[in-house]
Protein backbone atom coordinates (compact mmCIF):
# COMPACT_ATOMS: atom_id res chain seq x y z
CA UNK A 1 0.00 0.00 0.00
CA UNK A 2 1.16 3.45 -0.94
CA UNK A 3 0.41 6.23 0.48
CA UNK A 4 0.07 10.15 -1.00
CA UNK A 5 2.82 10.87 1.75
CA UNK A 6 5.18 8.52 -0.10
CA UNK A 7 5.09 10.46 -3.60
CA UNK A 8 7.92 12.00 -5.10
CA UNK A 9 7.96 15.90 -5.05
CA UNK A 10 6.61 16.32 -8.84
CA UNK A 11 4.56 13.30 -9.09
CA UNK A 12 1.28 12.70 -9.99
CA UNK A 13 -0.83 10.00 -8.43
CA UNK A 14 -4.06 8.52 -8.31
CA UNK A 15 -6.22 7.58 -5.20
CA UNK A 16 -7.31 4.34 -4.94
CA UNK A 17 -8.65 4.26 -1.23
CA UNK A 18 -9.46 6.83 1.70
CA UNK A 19 -8.35 5.17 5.40
CA UNK A 20 -9.87 6.84 8.31
CA UNK A 21 -13.42 7.29 10.34
CA UNK A 22 -15.84 9.84 10.74
CA UNK A 23 -15.02 13.39 11.09
CA UNK A 24 -11.54 12.81 9.29
CA UNK A 25 -12.64 10.95 6.49
CA UNK A 26 -15.19 13.54 5.84
CA UNK A 27 -12.25 16.42 5.80
CA UNK A 28 -10.53 14.94 3.36
CA UNK A 29 -13.59 14.37 0.96
CA UNK A 30 -14.75 17.79 1.48
CA UNK A 31 -11.27 18.82 0.52
CA UNK A 32 -11.64 17.15 -3.19
CA UNK A 33 -9.85 14.40 -2.33
CA UNK A 34 -12.14 11.65 -3.61
CA UNK A 35 -11.44 8.09 -5.43
CA UNK A 36 -10.34 7.71 -8.87
CA UNK A 37 -9.13 11.81 -8.47
CA UNK A 38 -5.50 12.92 -9.84
CA UNK A 39 -3.32 14.25 -7.16
CA UNK A 40 -0.37 16.76 -7.73
CA UNK A 41 2.49 16.49 -5.17
CA UNK A 42 3.85 20.22 -5.73
CA UNK A 43 5.97 20.49 -2.51
CA UNK A 44 6.74 19.77 1.05
CA UNK A 45 7.63 22.05 3.57
CA UNK A 46 11.64 21.77 5.03
CA UNK A 47 10.71 19.71 8.29
CA UNK A 48 8.33 17.63 5.88
CA UNK A 49 4.72 18.80 6.89
CA UNK A 50 2.37 20.22 5.33
CA UNK A 51 2.55 19.02 1.79
CA UNK A 52 1.16 20.90 -0.71
CA UNK A 53 -0.82 19.33 -3.31
CA UNK A 54 -2.81 20.52 -6.64
CA UNK A 55 -5.90 18.64 -6.89
CA UNK A 56 -9.25 19.29 -8.87
CA UNK A 57 -7.22 22.62 -10.29
CA UNK A 58 -6.29 24.30 -7.20
CA UNK A 59 -3.86 24.25 -4.69
CA UNK A 60 -4.37 23.00 -0.61
CA UNK A 61 -1.66 22.07 1.93
CA UNK A 62 -2.32 19.19 3.49
CA UNK A 63 -0.70 17.63 7.13
CA UNK A 64 1.46 14.57 6.72
CA UNK A 65 -1.10 12.15 8.82
CA UNK A 66 -4.04 13.31 6.40
CA UNK A 67 -1.51 12.26 3.64
CA UNK A 68 -1.24 8.87 5.58
CA UNK A 69 -4.85 8.22 5.13
CA UNK A 70 -4.90 8.34 1.42
CA UNK A 71 -4.04 5.37 -0.35
CA UNK A 72 -2.45 5.82 -4.26
CA UNK A 73 -1.13 4.16 -7.18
Amino acid sequence: MKTLREVPIGETAKVVKLHGEGAIKRRIMDMGITRGVEIYVRKVAPLGDPIEIKVRGYELSLRKADAELVEVE
